[in-house]
């Protein structure tokens, strides 16, 4: 797949995620096979740019290009100031939010509350691309299928999208209404991907390489993009990728492989957070690395009451020990009877 100058390694990208996608997230999933991966989004307001959390989603320190930030807002000039303030903080492709539903970003008119106003549309749009032009930065949008289900209007969107010079388009298969709610539907995808020679993306409820097949053959789409199956299973972009390629299914990661890479992950976590907010927010990712585990319950329990780093790491690799390193989720063996004892 390619975004303007930049030729992706493979069609399987990480969709940005608020207080997921940070760089030691997107590092990891990069390096598991992940083609492409978006920062979680920057605020465009000038205003929040030295606040630590926006400096910790604008460091890309070492981050395999080409870099990508998301950025939100809805007043076009100061969205044009921001993708330019991004690029020169490193980014190489600006994707567009227009696709977040939640609350505090649709009430400042952001997000996917822009689907209600598409000469606002239009004029963000037109306003980043110019911006981005002369930088030679391409620029991508990620939004939704419509603000309800009665008001779908996606396809008109990817043609002001593609007028405006927009390099890809993403499309989340739900309604701003739909939140994250029911089914994603690909019908929407299909159309537009038939009435735009831009790419597009397909997103929305991708958590397995046979659903990727499935999504990419019936939208006609050029990548798909995973988001929420990827918390705490960052293997499944190899998974996907190798199975998109050959046809044929990867073996899950072994209890070995998941234990060391859930601690190369906290250890990356740890360095770019700190102690105190590094032990925190690495509780999540735990829990989502652990999900569906024996004793999984218990231990997310015990790990809410660890407020040190070190402690935490150490505890992460003692429980993972209680199981037989190279045995892997879903097989029969002796974990619940060690678990047990």
């Amino acid at each position: 797949m390619q975004i303007g100058p930049w030729t992706l390694p493979n069609n399987v990208l990480v969709a940005p995620m608020a207080g997921v996608t940070d760089r030691p997230f997107r590092q990891l999933c990069k390096r598991l096979g992940a083609g492409y991966a978006v920062s979680e989004m920057a605020a465009s307001n000038p205003r929040l740019w030295d606040s630590v959390k926006t400096s910790r989603r604008l460091n890309h320190d070492g981050e395999i290009a080409p870099v990508a930030v998301q950025i939100a807002g809805a007043d076009p000039a100061m969205m044009a100031e921001a993708a330019a303030f991004n690029a020169g903080k490193g980014a190489r492709i600006i994707d567009i939010n227009m696709g977040c539903p939640v609350k505090k970003v649709c009430n400042v008119a952001s997000g996917s509350a822009l689907l209600r106003h598409e000469d606002l549309v239009a004029r963000i749009l037109d306003a980043v691309v110019r911006a981005c032009a002369p930088l030679g930065v391409p620029v991508t949008l990620k939004t939704r299928t419509g603000w309800d289900r009665d008001n779908r209007n996606a396809l008109r969107i990817a043609r002001l999208a593609e007028e405006a010079g927009i390099a890809a388009l993403t499309l989340h298969g739900r309604t701003r209404a739909d939140l994250y709610s029911g089914h994603a539907e690909y019908d929407t995808i299909r159309a537009v991907k038939a009435a735009v020679r831009i790419p597009v993306v397909a997103n929305g409820d991708i958590d397995s390489p046979e659903k990727a097949r499935f999504v990419l053959d019936y939208t006609g789409a050029d990548a798909v993009m995973i988001g929420r199956a990827a918390q705490g299973r960052p293997w499944i972009f190899r998974e996907v990728e190798h199975y998109l390629r050959t046809g044929a299914r990867l073996a899950p990661p072994t209890y070995g492989e998941m234990r060391d890479l859930l601690l190369e992950h906290l250890d990356d976590h740890y360095r770019f957070y700190g102690e105190h907010t590094g032990v925190r927010t690495a509780r999540k990712h735990i829990g989502w690395y652990v999900e569906g585990l024996s004793g999984a319950d218990a231990f997310r329990a015990a790990m809410n009451r660890i407020d040190d780093t070190a402690a935490q790491a150490r505890a992460v690799g003692a429980w993972f020990d209680h199981f037989p390193r190279d045995g892997r989720p879903g097989q029969a063996d002796r974990t619940q009877t060690l678990l047990a004892a």
